[in-house]
């Protein structure tokens, strides 16, 4: 079992930047791929971003590429999501995921199997 509790959220002006956090706790953690997801008012979850175990691979959701940076310290058991030049459409939930497997990076909320309880991230225009 995976514990992940996410922090960083916030209200921020468009253009801005936030760094996003997720402390996981349980079991191992430097085993687990981990990615970010989110969820705005009446839509789908959709994926963000994935890194693996290693931290040696990475991917993007097209809409946050060249923006978003997704990254690990297994030493703290975190993973962070660097979001820079935010835009008003970037507003919503984001969610923490863990993988059970360490092989390959997930895309979709079905890969993943453990989940934090959400940051919000309000981008004003």
């Amino acid at each position: 079992q995976v514990q992940l509790v996410e922090s960083g959220g916030g209200l921020v002006q468009a253009g801005g930047s936030l760094r996003l956090s997720c402390a996981a706790s349980g079991r191992t953690f430097s085993s687990n791929a981990m990615g970010w997801f989110r969820q705005a008012p009446g839509k789908e979850r959709e994926f963000v971003a994935a890194i693996s175990w290693h931290g040696g691979s990475t991917y993007y959701a097209d809409s946050v590429k060249g923006r978003f940076t997704i990254s690990r310290d297994n030493a703290k058991n975190t993973v962070y999501l660097q979001m820079n030049s935010l835009k008003p459409e970037d507003t919503a939930v984001y969610y923490c995921a863990a993988r059970r497997t360490f092989v390959g990076l997930g895309v979709t909320p079905n890969q993943y199997d453990y989940w934090g309880q959400g940051t919000q991230v309000t981008v004003s225009s």
